[in-house]
């Protein structure tokens, strides 16, 4: 087997998606691969946005389009690199996680995908399917599940 090229990793700013990002950057610094960091996003829309702006004020800005998942993708990369990834960029993805995450890994023609395990054992992964799962099962290539809960 080659060594990978392309590692895509996926965060949603939870400390287990950012245990998952500095376990692929390791893996990245080893392979000397660039790693891919992915943050899946919901724009705020309608009066849920104006409810959000009315309290945010000069702040609204941070939920407004990608806002949030960019700056969820700069403590990403920041950690990645602390990690040893050379080469790292940053792709927010608007939409579900796991569609997001395999249309990410496609794009950029990534050779593996690495997510948490959260949500792997609980009754509702179990009931609805999680995260890593179902990226599993729908990504067509190689996928890394690593130990972050």
């Amino acid at each position: 087997m080659a060594a990978y090229r392309t590692v895509l990793v996926g965060t949603d700013g939870s400390e287990s998606s950012f245990a998952a990002v500095e376990a692929a950057a390791r893996l990245a610094g080893v392979c000397g691969a660039e790693l891919v960091i992915t943050c899946a996003y919901a724009p705020m829309s309608g009066a849920e946005l104006d409810a959000a702006k009315d309290q945010l004020g000069a702040e609204a800005y941070q939920v407004v389009g990608s806002a949030p998942a960019e700056e969820t993708l700069r403590t990403a990369k920041d950690r990645a690199r602390l990690q040893g990834a050379a080469e790292v960029r940053t792709v927010a993805v608007e939409g579900e996680p796991v569609p997001s995450l395999v249309r990410a890994a496609r794009r950029c023609s990534a050779d593996l995908v690495v997510v948490g395990n959260r949500g792997l054992r609980s009754l509702a992964g179990r009931i609805l399917g999680s995260v890593p799962a179902d990226v599993a099962r729908k990504a067509g290539l190689d996928v890394l599940i690593v130990h972050t809960t």
